[in-house]
């Protein structure tokens, strides 16, 4: 057996995630305009706001695009200003700010949010037609940027602004606040914090500095928030209060799902819901989307199963129209469950459009840039990226990703860095729950914690979920018993063996009574 960690290891190595953030309260998050163009940006936009000018707002179909939308729009709303709003259509649209989309608006100014940085081709028929654009966006910028009238993204090289890892939701909260200093009025900014923590932990941000402070004290505003929206959350999925990983693994993918099955402008509708009856009738179409986005995602995952070959590094499917908007969720579960990097696209016509998942210490982005030469485009970061190429050119992307990824070691593949160590069966208790439960909120730069645990006895197994894909399980140590759910388990264990497992610990909340629980990430050995 290893060296067993203490509680206050645990609390040590915890502790010292944040032990160089330079921002720890809200007080100290950076000024809005250390954010280049800022200035220019909110005059702009104050000047046509006084003059009655037309103004347009385009989003984007995830939930850092819709919140953005609506922490802008809301603004506006409160203000009593008229503006038209878009939220492209991932299926008719596409992403992003494009022609089509200018040409549907008659406006003087168009404000980006959450996207616009690689809008070259838009931006010149804005030039051209007389309509300053403002781009507010987070997403890398490329060799080529638009011409527009302002650009306020915080990876442009000469932007002082010292985080650069904020979504675009905060850059469009950024924006507001610049506004409301430009109009010289009196407005509540803090009145979004609700909001951005959901945007912050749906993007992926790093949860450290000034993400953290926002999120810890987002989620507070969040249990107190009036919204119908979050009311009606909490309603329909009897919840007394909402936590960090609510965020995670309820709100978000709700808010994500309309954008993915139909239109985002439903999830949009749904956050700026006025009264709470209005907004339980949203929800009810938003869940029943999510549930089809569920459905839609077996089927696809079964599908995907044949290109999962064994001697390989890497998993590159395809298939003929499938459902663009699933992909990357399905890519993100065959790398979980293979512990390989996985690559899926949607063929549709002759083009392939796909999304891809890293594992591990793999950079998937890097994988992707190498064979640039046969790419339509792609983009993205380490751990997740977008990809397109036409389908002739598929089998030879494939070949060459196996062939690179021939190198990746197990180690890399399997690094796990959650990892923190490996604890005994009688540690697991309400103490260390409250010392994990301190650090959060978990998440990039803060993940939470992953343990090992060995050599524990299977008392109870049961499969449970509708298709009983999920294992639950009651694991014994001694007189000592512990609970325990692995979801889509790939690993068959029943009452009597003995097994070694790596895990993370959540709170069961039974009837008041508060019982550590793990949640099963893998099944490291059966003895």
């Amino acid at each position: 057996m290893g060296r067993l960690l203490s509680k206050e290891e645990i609390k040590r190595i915890l502790q010292s995630r944040f032990e160089n953030d330079e921002c720890t309260r809200l007080g100290e998050i950076p000024k809005p305009s250390s954010l280049k163009d800022i200035g220019r940006a909110s005059k702009r936009i104050a000047d046509a706001m006084r003059n009655g000018e037309r103004i347009a707002i385009v989003g984007d179909y995830d939930v850092d695009g819709v919140i953005s939308s609506v922490i802008l729009s809301q603004f506006f709303d409160d203000l009593g200003i008229d503006y038209s709003l878009i939220i492209p259509n991932r299926f008719t649209d596409g992403y992003g700010l494009n022609p089509e989309i200018v040409a549907k608006l008659d406006v003087h100014v168009i404000i980006t949010v959450d996207n616009g940085i690689s809008a070259v081709e838009a931006a010149q028929i804005c030039k051209e037609q007389g309509i300053d654009l403002i781009i507010t966006d987070h997403h890398s910028v490329p060799a080529i940027i638009p011409d527009a009238y302002a650009i306020v993204n915080p990876k442009q090289d000469d932007c002082p602004f010292p985080h650069c890892e904020i979504c675009g939701a905060q850059v469009a909260w950024y924006l507001v606040a610049a506004l409301k200093e430009e109009l010289g009025i009196d407005y509540n900014l803090s009145s979004f914090l609700d909001l951005l923590c959901i945007a912050i932990m749906a993007d992926m941000m790093e949860l450290t500095g000034m993400n953290r402070v926002m999120v810890k004290k987002g989620i507070v505003e969040l249990n107190n928030s009036k919204r119908p929206a979050f009311e009606a959350i909490k309603q329909y999925y009897g919840k007394a209060t909402l936590e960090g990983d609510n965020i995670s693994f309820l709100i978000a993918p709700l808010i994500n799902s309309s954008g993915r099955m139909e239109d985002a402008m439903l999830s949009y509708n749904f956050l700026k819901s006025k009264s709470i009856n209005d907004a339980l009738e949203k929800l009810e179409y938003i869940i029943s989307l999510n549930e089809a986005r569920k459905d839609e995602e077996r089927l696809l995952f079964e599908s995907t199963l044949p290109y999962v070959k064994e001697d390989e590094n890497i998993i590159v499917a395809w298939g003929e129209e499938w459902h663009e908007g699933i992909v990357g969720i399905v890519a993100s579960r065959l790398s979980k469950r293979f512990k390989k990097p996985a690559i899926v696209f949607s063929i549709k016509d002759d083009k392939a459009k796909g999304s891809a998942r890293g594992v591990g210490d793999v950079d998937i982005l890097e994988l992707i840039r190498a064979q640039e030469d046969i790419l339509l485009g792609f983009g993205g970061h380490k751990g997740a990226a977008g990809v397109s190429i036409e389908v002739a050119h598929l089998p030879l992307f494939r070949e060459r990703l196996v062939a690179a990824a021939g190198a990746l070691t197990q180690e890399v593949m399997e690094a796990d860095s959650d990892l923190l160590g490996e604890i005994s069966a009688d540690q697991i208790d309400f103490e260390l729950l409250e010392i994990l439960e301190n650090q959060e909120p978990y998440g990039q730069k803060n993940p939470k914690p992953s343990f090992l645990l060995r050599g524990i006895s299977v008392k109870v197994d049961r499969l449970i979920g509708k298709d009983a894909q999920h294992l639950k399980l009651i694991l014994q140590e001694g007189s000592y018993a512990l609970e325990a759910l692995f979801f889509n388990h790939d690993v068959r264990v029943k009452q009597g063996d003995t097994i070694d497992i790596l895990f993370t610990i959540s709170r069961n909340d039974y009837r008041g009574l508060v019982t550590p629980q793990l949640l099963i990430k893998q099944i490291v050995k059966k003895h």
